[in-house]
């Protein structure tokens, strides 16, 4: 069975500007009729629990820490029972968001992440923040949060950015996938 794949598209608002600005997040839930993790729980638990449509969620999956992709985190989880997962780099962030409680579990570069039949590897592309990961699968699909954008990389002017970083995140990992792979992105 094809890996499904469901976009969630929710606006908000990103607190790491002052006055903070609106920004729209694309949240993914991917895997089959039966299951699925979601990446990133932004902004408003509703529409993403609505599109779960009462599949089991194995995980709920942060790309990075930034508040508006972990806003939602700890109430989507209260209503679909699932751990959070986010890499340990990014941390400091979560705790901006959550400072008395941890994520559930730590990614490292490496692990692989299996859903409906496919097999999701973390990738760690720090840059945008210390801790973003990518998960990629060899059907050439590439979640890639805030890392890689049409036309560029991710921002870098916030707090733990570091544009030099993002580059070779994306030239050592990204650019060496083969051409035909989909970049899902975290916002556009």
């Amino acid at each position: 069975m094809a890996l499904r794949i469901d976009l969630v598209q929710i606006d908000g608002f990103f607190k790491g500007s002052d006055p903070p600005a609106p920004v729209q997040n694309n949240v993914w839930v991917i895997g089959d009729d039966a299951e699925v993790i979601v990446i990133d729980a932004s902004h408003d638990a509703a529409p993403i629990i609505d599109a779960v449509a009462g599949r089991r969620v194995t995980r709920i999956q942060c790309s990075h820490g930034h508040f508006d992709h972990v806003n939602v985190a700890r109430e989507l989880q209260s209503a679909v029972d699932a751990p959070i997962a986010l890499h340990a780099a990014d941390r400091m962030l979560w705790d901006d968001a959550y400072p008395d409680v941890a994520p559930d579990l730590e990614v490292v570069a490496g692990d692989v992440l299996t859903i409906a039949g496919t097999d999701l590897k973390v990738m760690h592309t720090p840059g945008h923040t210390p801790g973003s990961v990518c998960l990629y699968d060899a059907g050439g699909h590439l979640f890639g949060g805030d890392t890689l954008f049409q036309g560029g990389p991710g921002a870098t002017a916030f707090q733990y950015g570091d544009f030099e970083v993002i580059i070779t995140s994306i030239r050592e990992q990204l650019l060496v996938l083969p051409m035909q792979t989909h970049v899902y992105t975290g916002h556009g």
